[in-house]
């Protein structure tokens, strides 16, 4: 009785450390369950409209760029996971709408289009919220607190910021000789404009002359040929504009002026990158641009080639898409796995040549559109596209 009374006795108290034990271990389990729910990204992209040929490269790009994290085991063994929602053109209704499913999922970040005026009702959506915003590439310092105030610490872009962008093409035309720039501004949203403007001041500071300023409007303007009517009656050494062939200007632009017998070099930011929109009659030559990446197959980048092919990319610009994926993982790792978008905003303001498949990123307190990457400027001659240089601006301008 003895004996069998300690058995019952060390019997009960095996229980007790079993029950105690699996109890801790399914604590432990739970935990561990949480630790490994997936970073879920909300990501609101236009299917439809004018900012598809940007959204839709930088988003199939960026699912590619996802399944090498996840391959090597995520970031602090959580799997990243894209959720989608087509804003279809951007009104200001859908964009919302779409913010607002993709938060009811639980998102812990949010990515948006290409333009900050299209992209504002996701990025108040998710800064009111505390949530993260991020656009692969919108092109202004507007994607911050400039636009929206304190809460705008929460937005960032990894697009180039227009006044580095602008800066960039100054320095890039001086290298080529030229002293004597027409400006042609397409009014339609505001990193057009900036990149103008930020053109301007870099050009003029590196010894520059502007002799001519025209504008028109793209997306329903018809004022083009006015503005391609007056550029030609001024002598210069290069034209520079900032507008995108989905936009519709850009070809009636070129067209216009080489229909007149200006075969003026013609210089662009990234938004004219691409060979979509080109005519096929008359062929397009003398005209340059600067972007991300090359998709022609001709990137310095071995990397960038092997995913532009793989995405049957049309412009540089889905590189943007990969990059801000490297960007945050980066965040994330440096925040010790926090997704907490005021810890993650904190982290990326202190970017410094951070390295990312499109190459260093920087961002500021004040800056939050990348600076400092390195431009590849493509030419087009007789509708071919070949890289002919790459491009860091030593100075971003103010405007």
């Amino acid at each position: 009785m003895k004996v069998r009374g300690r058995w019952a006795f060390a019997a009960a108290g095996l229980l007790a450390f079993v029950l105690i034990g699996s109890a801790l271990a399914a604590t432990s389990g739970h935990r561990t369950a949480q630790a490994k729910a997936p970073i879920i990204i909300g990501w609101a992209f236009d299917g439809t409209g004018a900012m598809k040929p940007f959204d839709t490269p930088a988003l199939a790009a960026a699912q590619l760029q996802v399944a090498k994290v996840n391959a090597k085991g995520g970031v602090g063994g959580r799997k990243l996971q894209i959720r989608t929602c087509d804003t279809q053109g951007n009104t200001p209704a859908t964009a919302k709408a779409c913010a607002l499913r993709l938060l009811g999922q639980k998102a812990n970040v949010l990515f948006t289009t290409c333009d900050v005026d299209f992209a504002a009702p996701v990025v108040k959506a998710a800064i009111d919220r505390g949530v993260l915003a991020i656009a692969p590439c919108i092109g202004t310092d507007q994607m911050g607190p400039k636009r929206f105030g304190p809460k705008g610490r929460l937005a960032f872009s990894y697009g180039n910021v227009a006044q580095d962008e602008g800066s960039a093409m100054a320095q890039y035309a001086r290298s080529k000789g030229w002293k004597t720039a027409s400006l042609a501004t397409d009014t339609v949203i505001v990193y057009f404009k900036n990149v103008i403007q930020a053109f301007d001041v870099r050009f003029r500071q590196l010894g520059g002359k502007i002799v001519a300023k025209e504008t028109y409007q793209s997306l329903g303007g018809n004022n083009v040929q006015n503005a391609v009517s007056r550029l030609n009656d001024v002598k210069a050494d290069v034209i520079v504009t900032s507008t995108a062939g989905a936009f519709g200007a850009l070809s009636p632009f070129i067209t216009g002026l080489r229909s007149l017998g200006n075969n003026t070099p013609i210089l662009n930011s990234w938004a004219g990158d691409g060979t979509y929109w080109l005519p096929t009659s008359p062929k397009v030559s003398n005209y340059w641009f600067v972007t991300f990446a090359s998709c022609f197959g001709d990137d310095p980048s071995k990397a960038v080639n092997a995913m532009a092919k793989t995405v049957g990319a049309g412009t540089g610009g889905f590189i943007t898409g990969p990059s801000a994926i490297d960007g945050l993982v980066v965040a994330i790792k440096r925040a010790h796995g926090s997704t907490k978008g005021s810890t993650l905003a904190k982290v990326m303001e202190k970017f410094k040549n951070v390295p990312t498949i499109s190459g260093n990123v920087n961002f500021s307190r004040t800056l939050h559109t990348v600076f400092g990457r390195r431009y590849r400027v493509i030419r087009i001659q007789d509708n071919v596209p070949k890289v002919v240089g790459t491009i860091v601006a030593k100075k971003v301008p103010k405007i």
